[in-house]
């Protein structure tokens, strides 16, 4: 699918229509106010997970800061009236350069929520990587997309039979890309989350993936549950939830020691603090799928990732959650780009909020980016609705700034189309 031309001036039309009869978007068209109006609307512990940084917030703010250092210098007369936003990334054309990161326990945004999700990105045919910490499984989003574009992240699991059952699966609902994180191994310093004590995990929410296993259900199976230590207030709260969250009968749940099984097995195993290139070097021989590595940041990583073979990076920080006072990711996409050249399929997410920060990306050296936090924002807000709002929103800007910056395709999105304030005086001299 190609998107052309009007998805700016038709997304700008409808909205302006809509006002002329007294309707005001319900999921703002500018992030600050998305941003203010969706932690209104979300549980104290919902905005700590969703928005929240690692440690004192430095790499978020890092990701922002960069992004506001370049700025786009206009052509014009360029006569783009058209123009195509589509790009080829694993050999096959996307609508345009955006994808829908993978974010895990986004119920606490909004109930069904990856199927909210899922159902959005085949409306705006969006591609959308499903979370391997997700609230449903993956078979039922792939259900809920249809023959639309979708990916699956895995995290590495310690139990080796894991992860080549949700390999297996993945394979399964005809994922095109099989996208392995790598930069949480263990989960960074968060503050918000621990002043709270609170992990949605711990609650059996976002474990979807894993209780839908069978590998896993063996796991569980296997394991020998300790009578709880001390019973308090909270604890019956965290076992109400827990029971809520496992598939199955609510009243059946409560009663049986599996949906705490399954969260501590969960917890044990989920993700491998001794990953390493030994073990991504295994992937080759255990999937079919293109494997996209995700969390580089540093160039040796990302040469030494398509040394191995691998088909594409994601040059990302994790959004800021992992480790505080880390490098900004769109400032390692252009170290990265420039070691591995410009061949190889490099992806950027972390601070993406604009079509103008799309387009920015894109000069610096991206082949597409991930969104993440501001389509949870929208479903916060809208639901499903809420989301394909977001997605064409952050569409239409992009589209209406590579009308006005003189951009008649992705292509044509080079680095000389951006200038980086620190030296803007001498370059445009």
């Amino acid at each position: 699918m190609t998107i052309t031309s009007g998805a700016g001036l038709s997304r700008q039309s409808f909205l302006y229509r809509q006002g002329a009869l007294g309707r005001r978007p319900r999921v703002p068209t500018d992030f600050a106010e998305l941003e203010r109006r969706a932690r209104r609307v979300s549980s104290t512990a919902a905005w700590a997970y969703v928005a929240g940084g690692a440690g004192e917030g430095r790499t978020m703010r890092r990701n922002r800061e960069a992004f506001e250092r370049w700025a786009i210098v206009p052509r014009m007369a360029s006569g783009a009236a058209q123009r195509d936003l589509s790009v080829e990334v694993l050999g096959r054309r996307h609508a345009t350069p955006v994808l829908l990161a993978p974010v895990g326990a986004a119920a606490l945004m909004g109930k069904d929520s990856d199927l909210q999700i899922a159902r959005a990105a085949a409306q705006t045919a969006t591609t959308y990587i499903f979370s391997n910490q997700g609230c449903n499984p993956m078979e039922d989003c792939a259900a809920a997309m249809g023959p639309a574009s979708r990916w699956f992240q895995l995290y590495w699991s310690k139990d080796e039979a894991l992860v080549d059952s949700l390999i297996a699966r993945a394979e399964a609902i005809e994922a095109q890309a099989l996208v392995v994180t790598l930069d949480t191994t263990v989960l960074g310093w968060r503050p918000q989350d621990l002043n709270l004590g609170s992990l949605p995990f711990a609650r059996g929410l976002g474990i979807a993936q894993y209780t839908s296993d069978r590998r896993f259900q063996e796991l569980v199976a296997q394991r020998q549950v300790q009578p709880a230590a001390e019973v308090t207030t909270g604890a019956i709260r965290t076992l109400l939830a827990m029971s809520r969250n496992h598939p199955g009968s609510f009243w059946r749940n409560l009663r049986s020691p599996v949906p705490r099984a399954a969260v501590e097995t969960f917890l044990d195993i989920y993700s491998n603090p001794a990953l390493s290139w030994e073990h991504l070097a295994t992937l080759r021989n255990r999937t079919r799928l293109p494997v996209v590595l995700k969390g580089i940041v540093d160039p040796a990583d990302a040469r030494r990732a398509f040394d191995l073979g691998v088909d594409a990076i994601v040059v990302s920080n994790h959004g800021g959650r992992q480790i505080d006072n880390a490098v900004a990711s769109l400032d390692a996409l252009v170290a990265v780009r420039e070691a591995v050249g410009a061949e190889p399929a490099v992806l950027v997410d972390s601070g993406v909020r604009t079509g103008a920060d799309v387009f920015v990306a894109l000069a610096l050296g991206a082949d597409a980016v991930l969104l993440g936090r501001p389509y949870l924002y929208g479903l916060a807000l809208a639901g499903q609705r809420g989301v394909e709002d977001v997605i064409r929103n952050v569409i239409a800007e992009l589209d209406l700034t590579m009308a006005l910056a003189g951009s008649k395709d992705v292509a044509s999105i080079s680095r000389d189309r951006l200038v980086d304030q620190a030296g803007s005086t001498q370059r445009l001299r």
